[in-house]
């Protein structure tokens, strides 16, 4: 009887354990392919690097892409925008004060 107990208590000891080392592996796996996602700009030099990816990786970079570039845009109208309305405010300060 209390061999069976100790067997027991060992075989789920050993399961736990086991468990605990695979949830490991899993986290370093993920940690290696979140560090290789860094920032990657691709041109010429490296256009295989681009093909290995996979498509939805592929995908996924491009989308990133369309937003930054979408966000850079908008900045850049927001600044145009401002600088048109100093200067046609410097203009009409202009207007009245020659009349």
């Amino acid at each position: 009887m209390f061999l069976k107990i100790v067997i027991i208590f060992l075989l789920i000891f050993i399961f736990f354990y086991l468990k605990n080392f695979l949830k490991l592996i899993k986290l370093n796996r993920k940690q290696k392919v979140f560090n290789s996602k860094k920032k990657i700009t691709f041109n010429k030099k490296n256009l295989n690097n681009w093909m290995n990816l996979t498509k939805k990786e592929r995908y996924n970079l491009t989308k990133q892409d369309s937003v930054n570039y979408k966000d850079k845009r908008k900045l850049l109208l927001d600044e145009i925008r401002n600088e048109y309305k100093k200067i046609s405010r410097k203009n009409s300060e202009g207007d009245i004060k020659k009349k």
